[in-house]
């Protein structure tokens, strides 16, 4: 899972707009697909969660690229998404793998992993730093290509390997490290043979997690602080090396035209432009000004209001920048306003309901979004693992265990937010809001809402971004109506990362973008074990045994068909505990880009990776006049 859309959390991955028990017993699912595969010690060049690659050992490259895509040019933008400690607003170490600072997108470019991934293929990674891997039950063992190198010309070695992992475990991000807790260890076997041993009893995605973590240099990191801030240029193995940067200003990654994997199948089309630029603005507007001046020459739109009214500028009317949409195919996730339950206060499920009856989507999407998008009802929306009607058999034999521990609706139709009349105060919808309230013990005095404690009841929206303000503000004026003081706070980027971490706020907008493949990374976000975690993604503070047991259903099945009904069984339990005040998604990409770029003719389903498979189209930019080149 990560966030994007604005907002990323880390994972396998975890996002911001940019993841035990059943009852009182341990269910511990054995891994399955990857090691039902066999023990036998065949080599293979690829993995997957249930064994299916679409690309045979002979592949020369993906489907998605262009082989013969030409090399140079800049690509200087915002990023779309993000992940663990990085964000998009600013920047303060160039460290993106440890809770402590704030770190600059595609720090990615830097590090060469064991595999990556195919983004046409729900799950499959495919040999990069490893040449291949044999799997014998719980120990993979991966066969490092002799080739490779770090930038500073020193071979990658399996102890750089073994090395990397244990720390990771021991002192990265929580998203890494709480993730591969099930890495029991990993031991270098000579130079060119990492041994990796992984519990028994573990998530099924666990080897293609290890497998597409980054790869440190020890002989750089084996005497430093991991754990601590640093702008000391690490060295990676990866095609891009950091170049020129200013904190919290913009920072570039240049392209290592000497790089060791330049020419593998997987490598092949990708990494094309000279320089990767990532600019950082405090403002989306003065970040869209940018753009229409021609510093910035791509830009993903997230904001409705803008694509419906602010592209009007001359480069866009004479053919300098064009407008496109993309399809998403991928499961949209959970986008949302997520309620911090720990707070006593937003404690009562009736109480987080009535936030949700609140909200007025049907009038936000018309007044304010200009009907662009359509309302997230699910989890996994825009997806088969989304819940629907009432639960069928495989579902209910899930379920049926907890009966006693569950509200009736998880057995018939899954929660969903009301459609209003649109009219911005619907007074219906408010009238069962405060019929929750008061069951609650929240009364309603003179023009306060007191908590059951007597103290009036208030909540705060936590947000880094001035552009929600005007979504929060017609939510707080109903909210007013219900007698509850809410207020929109908007704080810096590094305050707000801090107090996210601390989980000191009421409210928070989160986007939680799905793999099509759940693994490990859903624990992080709804686990009860993250719930107590400093910095991880479980915003809402979800601690139930249930939802735990269904975790490990979805993260433990043998099969796409058992993942499917485990998805939408835990979704049904998800939607039924409140945890947030569900907003919004479009299933497409909406960009404009100055005309200097050129794209693969195929956009993999599973991801849109403009950094890494388009290119600078010479002629094209020749065409332009020099402020937009």
């Amino acid at each position: 899972m990560k966030a994007s859309g604005g907002r990323r959390a880390g994972g396998n991955g975890v996002s911001r707009r940019t993841v035990l028990k059943v009852g009182a017993g341990a269910l511990a699912l054995p891994a399955l697909g990857l090691t039902a595969l066999g023990a036998e010690a065949d080599v293979r060049h690829g993995l997957s969660v249930f064994g299916d690659l679409k690309y045979p050992p002979d592949f020369k490259a993906f489907d998605y690229v262009d082989a013969a895509a030409p090399k140079g040019g800049k690509l200087a933008y915002t990023p779309s998404d993000w992940a663990f400690n990085q964000n998009a607003l600013t920047f303060n170490t160039l460290n993106g793998y440890v809770l402590k600072g704030d770190a600059p997108p595609r720090l990615e470019l830097v590090f060469d992993s064991l595999m990556t991934r195919a983004l046409d293929e729900p799950d499959a990674v495919y040999g990069l730093l490893a040449e291949g891997v044999t799997v014998a039950g719980d120990v993979y063992r991966f066969r490092l290509r002799p080739e490779a190198r770090f930038h500073d010309g020193t071979p990658v070695g399996a102890g750089d390997v073994a090395f990397t992992l244990m720390l990771l475990k021991d002192k990265g991000h929580p998203s890494i490290s709480q993730t591969i807790r099930g890495l029991v260890s990993a031991e270098a076997n000579g130079p060119g043979e990492v041994v990796v041993t992984l519990a028994s009893e573990r998530s099924r995605d666990l080897a293609l997690i290890v497998a597409g973590l980054p790869v440190f240099s020890r002989a750089y990191w084996q005497d430093r602080d991991f754990g601590a801030s640093t702008l000391e240029r690490p060295p990676g193995s990866g095609p891009y090396r950091i170049g020129d940067f200013d904190p919290g200003k913009f920072i570039e990654y240049v392209r290592d035209a000497e790089y060791w994997g330049r020419e593998l199948p997987v490598n092949r089309g990708h990494y094309n432009f000279d320089v990767v630029r990532v600019e950082f603005y405090r403002d989306r507007d003065v970040a869209f000004e940018a753009f229409k001046k021609g510093v910035l020459k791509f830009r993903e739109e997230f904001s409705s209001k803008t694509w419906a009214t602010g592209y009007d500028f001359p480069a866009l009317s004479d053919g300098r920048v064009r407008r496109m949409t993309f399809p998403d195919d991928r499961p949209s996730g959970a986008q949302g306003f997520f309620i911090n339950t720990r707070r006593e206060k937003l404690a009562d499920p009736r109480v987080r309901e009535a936030l949700i009856l609140a909200f007025d989507f049907e009038w936000s999407n018309a007044k304010l979004f200009f009907g662009l998008y359509k309302r997230t009802r699910s989890f996994f929306e825009n997806s088969e693992m989304m819940a629907e009607g009432p639960p069928s058999p495989q579902e209910l034999a899930l379920l049926e265990p907890f009966r006693d521990r569950l509200p009736a609706e998880v057995f018939s139709e899954p929660f969903t937010p009301p459609v209003s009349d649109g009219s911005g105060k619907d007074r219906k919808l408010l009238a069962r809001a405060h019929t929750l309230l008061e069951e609650a013990g929240f009364r309603f005095v003179g023009a306060k809402r007191l908590t059951p404690s007597g103290e009036p009841f208030e909540i705060e929206f936590l947000e880094d971004s001035k552009q929600f303000e005007r979504i929060v503000l017609p939510y707080v004026r109903n909210l007013g109506w219900l007698g509850i003081g809410a207020s929109f706070r908007l704080v810096d980027p590094a305050q707000y990362q801090l107090r996210l971490k601390d989980f000191d706020f009421d409210l928070t907008t989160r986007r939680y973008s799905m793999s099509s493949t759940p693994g490990e990374g859903i624990r992080l976000s709804w686990g009860s074990a993250a719930a107590a975690t400093v910095g991880s993604d479980n915003l809402s503070g979800i601690a139930d045994p249930v939802v735990d047991a269904l975790i490990d259903r979805v993260i433990g099945a043998a099969s796409r068909a058992e993942l499917t009904v485990a998805a939408r069984a835990l979704d049904r339990v998800l939607r039924a505990g409140r945890y947030w005040v569900p907003q919004w998604y479009k299933a497409s990409h909406t960009v404009a880009a100055w005309d200097v770029f050129g794209w693969p003719a195929t956009k993999p389903r599973y991801g849109f990776p403009v950094e890494t498979t388009w290119w600078y189209d010479a002629d094209h930019a020749t065409r332009l006049p020099e402020a937009g080149r």
